[in-house]
């Protein structure tokens, strides 16, 4: 599979078919986003018991993330737990994390939904970027962002990466020991499917050193484009017209980025997707090197039937420790973890218990 097919399909996001929010409001701190405050467009309601801030903050890079904080409206004025939540790979926080962020503010949690560097609202440049260590260095910006609040226990908090954004929440887990417990849904390893391609179809040398030689010559041609004004090229979205031949999977994708149940404008996934070239420090990382030195809790949810199911189990099987769980979710697919699909699938009680259990 080449590079750019290989981006076209590679991807992750949420939704239920809603514009707007009930409550939303900017708190007066000097870390609220300098974003518009008018009515956005989420793909999901906002639960009337939770309310959604927008806050910037800066990770160690110099780069200034976007993110939604949700707020129970019975939090307490200190103590609170609180969770970290990105993803899927190349969605915005509009989508799938917002979507979790909602549902475990509703049960208790305060919740940051952030934008990874480089995409949605958050800055960096060149645009539609990405970094595994940029991108863990995210993660764990949202962790200072969320240990410093007044209403928080630094010591209560964790982490959800979703689809492409499991992976970096484990890598987070393994480096950042302020986290206490960490779920990786539905969950892909970035690195593992950009060098070995799916189910490890291309796990040799030859077909590496093709994708690198391509993508080096990517870098040449993206260079002239930059010097003569333009910009890197894109490898696509989620393919759109839909082919008929099209793998199951990639027609849930575009069931959920390409329809109003998940699409959103900044979401990568739902148009123009990443630079060709955003792939190449993945091509040269392994992301899960140190999983099974993740001593804090960790739950791997996949779906039954999702493609991406090996993944799951695969990084699994490198954690240690008897506080690791594995959570197989009947009948499910992959892009039924980022909004529930059809039969609500997530679990998402079962994950508010998990926290419960570890943030205390």
């Amino acid at each position: 599979m080449n590079l750019s097919k290989l981006l076209l399909i590679i991807g992750a996001a949420l939704a239920l078919t809603v514009t707007g929010c009930k409550k939303e409001k900017t708190m007066a701190d000097p870390t609220a986003a300098k974003i518009s405050n008018g009515t956005e467009h989420y793909t999901f309601e906002l639960n009337e018991n939770v309310t959604r801030t927008k806050f910037t903050f800066r990770n160690h890079f110099g780069i200034e993330l976007a993110g939604d904080l949700y707020t129970p409206e019975n939090a307490a004025s200190a103590g609170n737990a609180a969770l970290a939540i990105s993803g899927p790979f190349g969605a915005v926080k509009e989508q799938s994390s917002g979507f979790y962020a909602n549902q475990m503010a509703s049960r208790g949690y305060i919740a940051l939904a952030f934008d990874p560097s480089y995409t949605g609202e958050s800055g960096g440049e060149p645009r539609y970027m990405n970094c595994p260590d940029i991108n863990t260095e995210d993660f764990m910006a949202a962790v200072d962002f969320l240990s410093t609040r007044d209403n928080i226990d630094p010591e209560k908090i964790g982490i959800i990466g979703i689809c492409g954004w499991g992976g970096m929440a484990l890598n987070t887990a393994a480096i950042d020991t302020r986290i206490k417990a960490t779920v990786a849904s539905t969950m892909y390893d970035m690195s593992r499917v950009t060098a070995n391609g799916y189910f490890d179809s291309a796990n040799n040398a030859d077909a590496r050193h093709q994708a690198r030689k391509a993508l080096m010559a990517q870098r040449i041609e993206d260079f002239k484009a930059v010097q003569a004004g333009g910009t890197y090229k894109l490898g696509g979205g989620v393919v759109d017209p839909l082919p008929e031949d099209a793998p199951y999977f990639v027609k849930d994708y575009y069931d959920y980025y390409k329809t109003p149940r998940g699409y959103h404008e900044r979401s990568l996934n739902s148009n123009g997707g990443w630079n060709v070239t955003a792939a190449t420090s993945l091509l040269n990382t392994k992301l899960l090197a140190y999983a099974e030195e993740i001593q804090s809790a960790v739950m791997v949810l996949h779906g039954e039937k999702a493609h991406s199911r090996y993944f799951g189990e695969d990084a699994f099987k490198k954690l240690t420790g008897s506080n690791k769980e594995l959570v197989i979710i009947p009948g499910a697919s992959h892009t039924d973890l980022y909004d529930g699909g059809k039969d609500n699938a997530i679990p998402f009680d079962k994950l508010a218990d998990f926290f419960a259990k570890y943030l205390k």
